[in-house]
C-alpha cells in the first residue's frame, strides 16, 4: 500500500526524514520500509520516506497533524512553526466519506495559502487561490456573510467550487509531488515510523 486517498501528508522538499521527524518531535520511533511504513500509518502515527524526487513525504492519516485536525484553529499554529523550522512544508488531507478536503502551503514561518473544507466552517481560507486551484474552479469561494440564509441555487453555486479527491491530487502534483504517481518499488531505503508526542501506540 501506498500514500493515496483518504488521509494526510506533508511533503517537505530537501529535507532528510531524520530532520521532519525532529520537527514533528516522533516518538517510538521505528524504521520502517515504504509498503509497511505506509500501512501502519493509515491505522495509527506518522511515517515519514525517504525523499523521492527530491520530496520527503510525511504521512498520517489520524496523526497529522497529532491532537487535532485541519479545521482546529490550532492549525495555522502548527504549520507555521514547523515551516520555521524546515523551511517549506506542504500539507494536503482528503477524505471522501466526510468529505474533507484541503491544502496548504508555508514557507519560514508564513502561510501563503492555505484552505480546508469540511464538517466544520473554521478556519476561513488564508492567501489568494494558487493558479492551479483557479485553473480548477475551486477553493476560489468561502462562506459569505448571510450564508445561512443561503437557498438551494446559492448552495448549488458554492458546493460546485468545492473541492474532492481529485482536486488535492491535482494541486500536490502542481505543487510538489502527487502520491499515487510514487511507484512502491521505487522507494528502497526504509523511512522512519513513529508517533507525535500526544499520542501513545495502541
Amino acid at each position: 500500500m501506498g500514500i493515496g486517498y483518504k488521509t494526510a501528508w506533508l511533503a517537505v522538499p530537501d529535507a532528510s526524514p531524520e530532520t521532519v521527524a525532529d520537527a514533528l518531535d516522533l516518538r517510538h520511533r521505528q524504521a520502517m520500509d515504504w509498503t509497511s511504513g505506509t500501512d501502519a500509518a493509515y491505522r495509527q502515527g506518522v511515517f515519514v520516506a525517504r525523499p523521492v524526487a527530491s520530496w520527503t513525504m510525511a504521512h498520517g492519516r489520524i496523526h497529522m497533524p497529532g491532537a487535532f485536525e485541519a479545521s482546529d484553529p490550532r492549525f495555522p499554529d502548527w504549520i507555521r512553526e514547523l515551516s520555521r523550522q524546515l523551511g517549506e512544508v506542504q500539507f494536503f488531507a482528503t477524505d471522501r466519506i466526510g468529505e474533507h478536503h484541503g491544502w496548504a502551503r508555508a514557507i519560514d514561518g508564513e502561510i501563503i495559502r492555505a484552505y480546508y473544507y469540511g464538517d466544520n466552517v473554521e478556519p476561513p481560507p488564508i492567501g489568494d487561490p494558487t493558479d492551479i486551484e483557479i485553473e480548477l474552479g475551486v477553493g476560489h469561494r468561502w462562506f459569505e456573510e448571510g450564508w445561512r440564509g443561503w437557498e438551494e441555487p446559492e448552495w448549488d453555486a458554492f458546493l460546485a467550487t468545492v473541492p474532492r479527491e481529485r482536486h488535492v491530487m491535482q494541486v500536490a502534483r502542481r505543487w510538489s509531488i502527487c502520491p499515487l504517481e510514487i511507484p512502491e518499488e521505487s522507494v528502497t531505503d526504509p523511512g522512519i515510523y513513529g508517533f507525535p508526542p500526544d499520542v501513545e501506540p495502541r
